[in-house]
């Protein structure tokens, strides 16, 4: 099986891309990326660690629950989780990140590259409050390119399809998965304890 081993190989196997490929990015918010932001309720961020280790995490909220601050910094709230706190620890020793916004419903994506910081800080952290909970950090992102993606993939994958959209019952849930792969214990109490944090511990 032949390998890619350089850039010249690469760029000799995809050819050069169009000058409105190159163009298209951005080192500010537009009205467009703006708007596009306010209307996502759903972002993947991407970090890594020293070592190069790679670390995707899904984000979501309300659609705006990422604050554009001005034209090139963004405020993400770090809502509950798991607490491995993956990405965060990440971006302590790498600040750098790759973002990707989804709008349900349109098939072209924005990506936002740059570098980040977790901050505390009281008056960012409180205009972020739901139901009088305010996150306990967030994550400031300074863009450095931005730019919308082609709707290729999800045409391809026809994402928004409700009509393409898994039968509940066809996989297990997450409690029952988690429970036979890591062994003694209870597939009922773990989907009761996953249901609970559902239903309590999203914010």
């Amino acid at each position: 099986m032949d390998t890619i081993e350089s850039p010249e190989q690469l760029r000799e196997l995809y050819g050069e891309p169009s000058e409105r490929a190159v163009k298209k990015q951005l080192a500010r918010f537009d009205r467009h990326c703006r708007n596009f932001i306010a209307l996502s309720p759903f972002l993947v961020i991407a970090s890594s660690d020293p070592s190069g280790r790679c670390d995707a995490s899904p984000k979501g909220d309300t659609p705006g629950f990422v604050r554009v601050l001005d034209d090139t910094t963004l405020l993400i709230p770090d809502r509950l989780g798991n607490n491995r706190i993956d990405t965060l620890g990440n971006l302590l020793a790498c600040p750098g990140v790759g973002l990707i916004f989804f709008v349900p419903g349109i098939n072209e994506t924005l990506r936002v590259n740059g570098r980040a910081r977790v901050t505390t800080d009281p008056n960012l952290l409180e205009p972020l409050a739901v139901n009088g909970k305010v996150p306990r950090s967030a994550i400031v992102v300074a863009a450095e390119e931005i730019y919308f993606h082609c709707g290729k993939a999800l045409i391809r994958s026809d994402l928004w399809n409700p009509e393409k959209h898994v039968v509940r019952g066809v996989f297990p849930p997450l409690g029952r998965v988690i429970a036979e792969q890591v062994g003694g214990m209870d597939p009922d109490e773990a989907e009761r304890q996953t249901t609970e944090s559902y239903r309590t511990r999203l914010y």
